[in-house]
């Protein structure tokens, strides 16, 4: 085969090894879902347990993330608030203020932002709850408001 035509393997456009995935030759490689990168920063900056630079995370991920990307990641978490940064030098280091929950709950508030008729959205997301979580949303509504009640005390158990 001819290596300046089309279809020859060293023409082809390299792709980047999703973490945990095989890609024999010719295979796409699965695209991250929505938010799975942010969770991977997010997880890997709280296991630092102290600030941590962009460089720390970035060896500290699985994969080959370039520098780049991953201060593209960091930034955007800082800008929905689920990070915070400090100035160290020339850079910043970095601290999670999120959990996993905490940026599924950012990106559903952003969600909701931006709709114009959210008593509509809202309606529909809880006429598609399960009994379960229905019952669970009912229990955090009460207790959001009456945060101070001694006999509703607040959920520690994360449920």
């Amino acid at each position: 085969m001819d290596p300046a035509r089309p279809g020859h393997p060293d023409n082809e456009p390299a792709h980047r090894k999703v973490p945990g995935t095989a890609h024999p030759a010719g295979e796409r490689l699965r695209r991250r879902g929505q938010g799975e990168l942010e969770a991977q920063v997010l997880a890997v900056l709280r296991s630092a347990g102290r600030p941590a630079t962009a460089g720390w995370v970035q060896e500290h991920l699985d994969g080959d993330l370039a520098y780049t990307t991953v201060i593209t990641i960091l930034s955007r978490l800082y800008a929905k608030n689920a990070v915070t940064r400090s100035r160290e030098g020339r850079s910043y280091t970095w601290t999670s203020a999120s959990d996993e929950a905490g940026l599924a709950a950012l990106r559903m508030r952003r969600v909701l932002d931006g709709e114009r008729d959210r008593e509509a959205v809202l309606a529909h997301f809880v006429s598609a709850l399960s009994p379960g979580d229905e019952e669970r949303l009912r229990a955090l509504l009460a207790r959001a408001t009456a945060p101070d009640d001694p006999d509703n005390p607040p959920d520690t158990e994360g449920r």
